[in-house]
């Protein structure tokens, strides 16, 4: 029996977990205010220091992998074709929050997800990602199954350190392969491009194509969809490389898994020009003719996915396109639809639930970030008022891989503010916007003051985390429910 405070430390009753005869639990000290794992039982292959029958043990690499050794829940599998939800985390500290978020939703969660982009401005390791994520899922009790995302992958070089690391989800960002002039090409240039296409990578030929698509209708249910020469020439064109690398980084992936089972992503979502039904029909039974199995594709959308803010554009437009792109997810088969920039989308999350019956997966990434600094605003406003300012002469350089409108002059210079008025500006369109593009700035230069807030002010950053994303979920869980 492990009480609410044992020996200086104050224990989370939610981690505590007896298996196999040995008690496990995480604690906080409450004087020096590190967290701890206790071992009460047998203790082999943990380092620590003995108290009492007790053997505590700092929240170290080697010692989450003891713990998922033991608890076999600690360890991230794929999710396949359920329900799902990627929880970014570019601090390390947000995953218990995001557990009680996802907690009774029947939504399978992804709690460790970062990109290659997202580790270099963090200065973190997919190691590191998977730890802080396994701890903070321990601390919160979860039991249940989740994944661990290597987010935007976009060549075969980056994708070891994941795989030893021991994810299990596996973005594939094909983005610098696809031609977004396809959309203008004239026809004469689209012929010539796609004679031009690596075609021995493809297993095919110009001839081979047409055979497959022209002449033929394809029953989507709602809507039946015809190649003429154009159309297709503009999808073949648009993404024929993309499809070679995929299949290139396919090969790698499964060159360094092995025999372990994993699930694979295709993201063509940020790219200039949306995905047009034709587009994605095509990419997907070409995809199935290379013997390529993902279980989750990102199109482009049309309308404006940008980050930390909700949808731009025309609702109703979208709603067609939704219900195309999930029309295509039927008829090919064995998928899910993705939203990528999912974050803060309240006005697409019932219609992207409904046209997809669930068989979608939300990916949010920087909102939890803008939830911690929401924190700093309420707690120590001098502080967020530095950050703000830093922020606002960052934004012009920090925004150029990211797909955001923010006018800078539509965010306040700190010293016009109330201290009151601060929490209200992660209310507003292009302060988010602005907060969210430069995280990697403001954490090499504020990243130690702003996780000690965090850490002395956990309960109100779950207490945020939980009802943000409570609002994401309700949606999908709803109609997962079948409510």
């Amino acid at each position: 029996m492990i009480e609410g405070t044992f020996d200086g430390l104050t224990v989370y009753e939610q981690s505590v977990v007896t298996h196999e005869g040995t008690t496990y639990f995480l604690a906080q000290d409450t004087v020096r205010g590190d967290k701890l794992l206790g071992v009460k039982g047998d203790a082999t292959g943990f380092a620590g220091e003995r108290l009492g029958d007790t053997l505590l043990c700092a929240l170290t690499s080697e010692n989450a992998a003891a713990l998922a050794a033991r608890l076999p829940w600690l360890n991230p599998v794929p999710l396949g074709l359920r329900t799902s939800a990627g929880f970014g985390d570019r601090l390390g500290l947000a995953t218990s929050g995001h557990a009680q978020a996802a907690e009774g939703t029947g939504i399978a969660p992804i709690f460790a997800q970062q990109s290659v982009r997202e580790n270099a401005r963090t200065g973190r390791t997919p190691q590191q990602v998977l730890d802080d994520a396994r701890w903070g899922a321990f601390q919160a009790g979860w039991r249940a199954v989740w994944g661990a995302d290597a987010d935007h992958l976009k060549t075969p070089d980056v994708i070891a350190p994941f795989v030893e690391a021991g994810y299990s989800f596996f973005t594939i960002d094909p983005g610098d392969h696809v031609d977004p002039a396809a959309d203008t090409d004239a026809l004469p240039a689209l012929r010539a491009k796609v004679a031009a296409l690596p075609w021995a990578q493809l297993d095919s030929a110009p001839e081979d194509l047409g055979a497959r698509f022209l002449g033929r209708d394809f029953d989507l249910g709602v809507q039946a969809l015809r190649f003429d020469e154009e159309t297709l020439l503009r999808a073949a064109t648009k993404y024929g490389r993309a499809l070679a690398h995929i299949v290139r980084m396919d090969e790698a992936l499964r060159a360094e898994m092995g025999s372990a089972p994993f699930d694979l992503e295709i993201s063509v979502d940020e790219t200039e020009t949306p995905t047009s039904i034709h587009e994605h029909l095509f990419l997907t039974i070409e995809l199935r003719r290379l013997n390529v199995t993902w279980v989750s594709l990102a199109p482009r959308f049309v309308g404006r996915f940008e980050k930390g803010v909700d949808y731009i554009g025309d609702l109703d437009a979208l709603d067609r396109d939704l219900a195309g792109h999930a029309a295509v997810m039927r008829f090919v088969g064995g998928y899910k639809l993705s939203l990528h920039s999912g974050s803060d989308k309240f006005t697409v999350y019932p219609m992207a639930a409904r046209h997809t019956a669930g068989a979608v997966h939300l990916k949010t990434a920087g909102t939890s970030y803008l939830e911690a600094l929401r924190v700093w605003a309420e707690v120590d406003p001098a502080a967020f008022r530095e950050v703000l300012d830093f922020a606002r002469a960052r934004y012009e350089t920090d925004r150029a891989t990211y797909h955001v409108s923010a006018d800078l002059q539509e965010v306040p210079e700190a010293g016009t503010l109330e201290d009151g008025a601060l929490p209200g500006l992660l209310d507003q369109f292009a302060a988010r916007q602005v907060l969210h593009v430069t995280f990697g700035s403001v954490l090499d230069t504020f990243g130690d003051r702003l996780q000690a807030v965090l850490r002395a002010q956990e309960d109100r950053y779950q207490a945020l985390l939980r009802e943000h994303f409570a609002r994401h979920l309700q949606p999908f869980y709803v109609h997962h429910e079948g409510a």
